[in-house]
């Protein structure tokens, strides 16, 4: 009897397992095929702007309160070299994957990496 319910519980790991996976490899499929970009939501009228990932560059962004810079580097995004008092957002990082999102909330600033559409 103890064998049988450790085989079953062993048996339900491997098929959630599987089916993790599956969901992983097709995500990424998905992800690849279809590109990615950043975008800048941005001030008080949530104004946005679609920055590319395949062309590296620096952008100089007005938010109305303060002028975050936002890098662009192989395939990546990051705030760099924030005026904020605090400086998080430089924290955030390198943005590479999707739903990835770095927030300046002095700036009113969101950087998130989306699919091109």
């Amino acid at each position: 009897m103890k064998n049988k319910k450790l085989l079953t519980n062993l048996l339900f790991a491997v098929v959630i397992l599987a089916i993790a996976a599956v969901l992983l490899v097709v995500r990424r499929v998905h992800t690849s095929g279809s590109g990615l970009r950043a975008e800048l939501i941005y001030g008080d009228n949530n104004t946005t702007m679609n920055l590319p990932l395949d062309v590296d560059e620096t952008y100089d962004v007005d938010t109305g309160y303060y002028t975050v810079h936002i890098q662009i580097k192989d395939g990546a995004a990051r705030f760099v070299d924030s005026p904020c008092p605090d400086h998080i957002c430089e924290g955030f990082g390198w943005l590479s994957n999707e739903d990835q999102t770095a927030t300046c909330l002095p700036a009113r600033a969101v950087l998130t990496i989306v699919p091109v559409s």
